[in-house]
Parts: C-alpha cells; sequence; structure tokens
C-alpha cells in the first residue's frame, strides 16, 4: 500500500537534470530526473512515462505530468522510452521495464533510504506504466508501492462512447487508431496483456493504482473500466473522474502558459496516494 507518511507542507525548488539509463543489447535511454532541493529523506520515486499515442512525444512533451508529480514532493525518472513504427511493441514495454529496474537500483540514491517506487503515465505513457506493473508482478521483480494511470490509452479497438464523443476520432481518421496500428506489430499482439493490460486475464497481486480521467477526456470509458477490473479483482483502487475542463490527453503534452484549471485536483489526488491519511489510534 502507499506510504502513511505526512506530505510535506513547505514548497521547495524543483531541480531538473537530465541522464542516461544503459539497457543491455540497446542504445542508451535519456531520462530527465525531477527533484526537490529539501525534500524529505525518502520521496516517493516515480518513473513516469510521456504520452503520445505511442508514435511521438519526448521528454519535453512529458514535463507536464512530470512537474505535477514532482511538485508533491516525489522524484521523477521520466523516461523516453522508444517509439513505434521503429519500435513496435513489445521494445517500449522491454525499455521501460529495464527502465524500472534501474531505477530501483538507484532509489536510495535517488530519492533517500527506503524510497518506495512507483510507476505512472498518461495516454500511450498509462498504457505503459499498466503494462509494466504487469511486467514487474510476473517476473516477480521489483516491488512496488503503486501505479498511476492519468487519461490512459487502453483500448486498441478505439470504439467506446467517450472516444466516439471526440472530434479527433471522426470518420476520416483517428490518430489514437493510427497510434494503435503503428504500435501493434499484428492483431494478435491486441491480445497479449503487455500490449492491452485491459485484455489481460489476470490482474491479481498487481500494486495500488490511482487512476485519472476527465469529464471531456476521449480515453474516459477504457480509464473507469480498467480501474473496475482492478477493483474486481482485489486491488485497491482510487479513481478521479476530473469535473472540469481537462483538455486531456493533449493538454499533458502542450502545457499552456499557465498552471491548467485541473492541476489542483490533480496534485491533490496525486497527495492522498503518496500519503493516504492515517487513522486516529483508539481511545
Amino acid at each position: 500500500m502507499p506510504s502513511s507518511r505526512t506530505a510535506p507542507a513547505a514548497p521547495t525548488t524543483i531541480v531538473e537534470s537530465d541522464t542516461t539509463i544503459a539497457v543491455t543489447g540497446h542504445p542508451p535511454l535519456l531520462a530527465r530526473i525531477y527533484g526537490r532541493r529539501g525534500a524529505q529523506p525518502a520521496a516517493p520515486l516515480v518513473l513516469h512515462f510521456h504520452g503520445g499515442t505511442f508514435v511521438s512525444g519526448d521528454l519535453d512533451s512529458g514535463a507536464c505530468m512530470a512537474r505535477m508529480l514532482a511538485e508533491v514532493d516525489a522524484v521523477v525518472v521520466s523516461l523516453a522510452y522508444p517509439l513505434a513504427p521503429a519500435h513496435p511493441f513489445p521494445e517500449a514495454v522491454e525499455s521501460a521495464y529495464a527502465a524500472l529496474e534501474w531505477t530501483y537500483k538507484q532509489r536510495n540514491k535517488l530519492a533517500g533510504a527506503g524510497a518506495r517506487v512507483y510507476l505512472a503515465g498518461d495516454e500511450a505513457g498509462g498504457n505503459l506504466a499498466a503494462a509494466v506493473a504487469l511486467v514487474a508482478r510476473d517476473r516477480a521483480h521489483p516491488p512496488l508501492a503503486g501505479q498511476i494511470l492519468v487519461a490512459p490509452m487502453l483500448d486498441p479497438c478505439v470504439g467506446t462512447a467517450s472516444l466516439r464523443e471526440s472530434m479527433d476520432c471522426g470518420s476520416v481518421s483517428c490518430k489514437w487508431a493510427d497510434g494503435w496500428q503503428q504500435y501493434l506489430r499484428s492483431p494478435m499482439d491486441a491480445e497479449h496483456p503487455y500490449a492491452v493490460p485491459s485484455r489481460a486475464r489476470r490482474l491479481v497481486d498487481l500494486p495500488p493504482a490511482l487512476v485519472l480521467t476527465g469529464a471531456d477526456d476521449p480515453m474516459r470509458d477504457e480509464a473507469l473500466a480498467y480501474a473496475q477490473r482492478l477493483r474486481d479483482a482485489g486491488i485497491a483502487v482510487t479513481s478521479g473522474l476530473l469535473p472540469v475542463e481537462t483538455g486531456w490527453p493533449d493538454s499533458l503534452s502542450e502545457p499552456p502558459a499557465q498552471e491548467c484549471p485541473c492541476a489542483t485536483s490533480v496534485k491533490q489526488h496525486l497527495r492522498a496516494f503518496f500519503y493516504p491519511a492515517t487513522p486516529p489510534p483508539p481511545s
């Protein structure tokens, strides 16, 4: 379960630095580390994956969500994973898992002794976070404190009501359908749980999840459906449907000049997930 420590209240300066993560048999992966000067000794350590329908995005486009995580006193490792179509499934998943192993090994150095490790992702990155949680469970390492899925891209059929309502999926083209087509090597991949976690038959023994979506989010229905499937499997799930205009998932990769209207609500959800309230002792 997420830690029951009290959330730090004093604002401090977020520091960003770029690094590389060595992956056996592949070129090094680029990553950006976000942290706060003066953060508590053992901060939540989050491996974050950006969005971009599997075919686009980079460290800059992932900055919006990574900074929101850092602003609630997490240390964040944001990963530039290999993109389709040059790198179709399962390359991004395996690279993301390698980055998770690296993050876990570096946890004390990055976030302090006793730091707990989380996965987070938005849109296609939400898919990767859910997939890597499955991989870590199946390979029995490393232990995870939680998974944070924001507007996760989980349905290759792109047939939900919330997607049909979106102007981005009209009769001519749909960027999410195009992204799925370029990510999956064949129709058979759509049945693989690491490619499409929402199709996984076994969801037990996964870490607690925070699933966030917006009323105006095209990913809304698939996000809420996956949250319910996790609950049905006995996983502790907190899901939030933000009523304010989010502009998700596009606004997550194109941060506005000013803080988005949903940022306050998102950070409240993140704080509650990282630092759940401790019940008072019995009288």
